[in-house]
């Protein structure tokens, strides 16, 4: 058994305990061999050599981001001390610390889970992905990032990002404004995404010169597009027609991620979903890859997992009754 104590002067306690330390509880159920003694700004903790040895690996890489920005999200908290992202020897990763794109505001942009990796690799090896899975896994950020890093990179002349405007009891028709105000709600996700990646007035410039588009996917039809990065989100609300049409408008030196959850369509119950469609018949495709995320890869709040995993198990009861 070995004892260490750690200092936290320089930075806050309340960053690495949370409020009613919910963190220092967290960080505990990751450690449950461990034990863990809190008072003011120090932090005792005894346990197997091994195990300590391994959360301070950890705890100095959660002080060293505490330090570098004065505080945590609890994204960013959960990253470091989540299980999915560790090594055996309980250090972060050499691949998780790849930058692909230094944002605005200092963000920087890399992957934050295992399928999310994934992706990054897939996009390396191949021209189109698909990549499905839960909402909160970061499937959208992840691609727009490698969009803007092709862009930056002149791999790319200009980006196209797209979404169906589909969505869950809500028509066109009914929302105030012109077809401008009418589609963005449905395509502010993909704002933020690029606001988190380039600086505002560079976006603008982008935005008003066409060398990135956001755009519905009906308007898609007809375009040929030539060394650019074309992205279709919330694609399980595209139809076998609008899917297809999406595909075939890939140009020379372009690529693809098609991102999607198929839990959740909101298509019209007699129409068929595209993306359920392309993942059955179009498996085993040269350049063409399928990347599966998981409910342990949400990077969102921690209990996102768990609503998930309700979720589930609420689908399977019924399945089975």
């Amino acid at each position: 058994m070995v004892e260490h104590t750690f200092l936290l002067e320089d930075i806050s306690p309340l960053e690495v305990f949370g409020v009613n330390n919910l963190r220092l509880q967290q960080i505990e159920t990751e450690f449950p061999e461990v034990k863990f003694v809190a008072r003011g700004d120090e932090l005792k903790v005894k346990g197997n050599e091994e195990k300590v040895t391994k959360l301070k690996a950890i705890l100095d890489a959660l002080f060293t981001e505490i330090r570098r920005r004065g505080n945590i999200s609890e994204v960013r908290f959960t990253e470091i001390i989540g299980p999915d992202i560790r090594n055996g020897n309980g250090s972060l990763p050499a691949n998780i610390d790849e930058a692909l794109v230094h944002g605005s505001g200092g963000i920087i942009v890399k992957p934050k889970n295992e399928g999310q990796r994934q992706i990054v690799a897939a996009g390396q090896k191949n021209d189109v992905i698909f990549a499905t899975g839960p909402a909160g896994t970061g499937k959208t950020y992840i691609a727009v990032a490698l969009a803007v890093k092709a862009l930056k990179e002149k791999q790319v002349k200009k980006i196209v990002l797209c979404r169906p405007a589909v969505d869950a009891g809500e028509s066109l028709g009914f929302l105030p404004g012109d077809m401008k105000d009418k589609v963005d709600p449905y395509l502010r996700p993909l704002y933020d995404a690029l606001g988190d990646m380039i600086h505002s007035e560079k976006l603008k410039h982008y935005l008003t010169q066409n060398t990135i588009e956001i755009v519905p996917l009906a308007y898609m039809r007809g375009r040929t597009l030539n060394k650019a990065f074309i992205i279709l989100d919330e694609a399980q609300n595209a139809t076998e027609m609008q899917l297809k049409m999406f595909l075939t408008r890939l140009g020379e030196h372009s690529h693809m991620i098609i991102t999607g959850d198929d839990s959740q369509i909101d298509l019209p119950h007699r129409q068929k979903s595209g993306l359920l469609q392309c993942m059955r018949i179009m498996q085993g495709i040269k350049g063409m890859a399928f990347v599966r995320l998981k409910a342990t890869d949400v990077v969102r709040h921690r209990l996102v997992r768990d609503i998930l995993a309700a979720y589930e198990r609420e689908d399977t009861r019924k399945k089975g009754g």
